[in-house]
């Protein structure tokens, strides 16, 4: 998604805690999805504005992994964020469907308030040529990183313009919520190497800061939730949060995903139709809120992805925790 401090996971070694082990049973119980394995995912200096917290991690800094051309690490100063900003607006804006304003289709760039509490993940590639053929190393791939702590500070967090998130974050007191948002990759470094570099660096993070859940916001293209019917009706039927993992939208937002009765879904045909980000969190071990949401600014119809760690397929803790995938060549 090298550190020092990357944790290689295993039972002897690192066992689960008490309160994780229970959470993984709640949460998992009935998952279909917990069998498969992850790794077919296809989809920065002193990052802490606000300061850290007593008791907080200080800053993840360095490289957390390598592959060939490819460095993942933390984004290291505004001028890095700025760069994460203009490939968000490359992909968003330009390929995808989604409407600048007038200040961001000025600076051509994905910007908002939220920018400035969180850690900004990149891929790099090293070997990337500019414009007059000279190596130029240029970011390829981003993830948005907000911790519970930089969220409270702000006022909460960007998916809580969405989803209602209070009761499931008033059910965890003492639990560290990490809000994963933005992720895009440059087309033609759409493969599993990056994607792969991306996550490795997330699961360093996850360790660093402790971590006990993730969330956020994923997206189906396209506004017109009927012409979606299958793949939400799928999620919604076999892989929604329950208990105290649930979540819902907002009534103002709310758009039923269980537009088709359960007899009437066509899993296999479903699963055809998710995007290759949502199909990787299942394969995690996600589950997902209640309701979907509209974005007409982007063009996306997007859904709460709930993932405790302790409900992540232990293959993929097992790989990600590992030396093997960030060290090649």
């Amino acid at each position: 998604m090298t550190q020092a401090m990357a944790l290689q996971v295993s039972e002897a070694k690192n066992p689960m805690p008490a309160h994780r082990q229970a959470a993984f049973a709640r949460f998992s119980a009935g998952n279909p999805f917990t069998r498969f394995a992850p790794l077919s995912l296809i989809p920065g200096g002193k990052m802490l504005r606000f300061g850290a917290e007593p008791g907080e991690a200080p800053p993840l800094s360095g490289t957390l992994g390598r592959l060939g051309s490819l460095e993942v690490r933390l984004a290291r100063g505004p001028r890095e964020i700025w760069r994460a900003q203009r490939l968000r607006y490359r992909v968003f804006y330009q390929e995808m469907s989604a409407k600048p304003d007038v200040v961001s289709r000025m600076f051509r760039r994905d910007a908002d308030r939220f920018d400035k509490a969180c850690d900004h993940l990149l891929v790099i590639d090293h070997a990337a040529r500019g414009r007059f053929g000279g190596v130029k190393p240029k970011v390829v791939g981003t993830y948005r990183l907000m911790r519970q702590s930089a969220a409270e500070r702000l006022g909460g967090f960007y998916t809580q313009g969405e989803f209602d998130l209070a009761p499931m974050l008033a059910s965890h007191p003492g639990q560290r919520f990490l809000e994963l948002g933005r992720s895009c990759v440059l087309k033609p470094y759409r493969t599993k190497r990056t994607v792969e570099l991306l996550w490795s660096g997330i699961w360093a993070y996850l360790q660093h800061h402790r971590i006990d859940a993730m969330f956020g916001c994923a997206s189906f293209d396209g506004t017109d939730p009927d012409a979606l019917a299958l793949p939400l009706s799928f999620l919604h039927h076999n892989a929604r949060s329950q208990g105290e993992w649930s979540a819902a939208a907002h009534a103002g937002h709310y758009v039923g995903m269980d537009r088709l009765p359960a007899e009437m879904v066509d899993a296999k045909l479903a699963l055809k139709q998710l995007p290759p980000l949502i199909k990787g969190y299942l394969r995690l071990g996600a589950r997902f809120g209640t309701g979907a949401v509209v974005d007409r600014q982007f063009g996306t119809t997007d859904v709460l992805v709930v993932l405790p760690v302790a409900a992540i397929d232990r293959r993929y803790a097992e790989y990600y925790g590992g030396e093997t995938p960030r060290h090649a060549a």
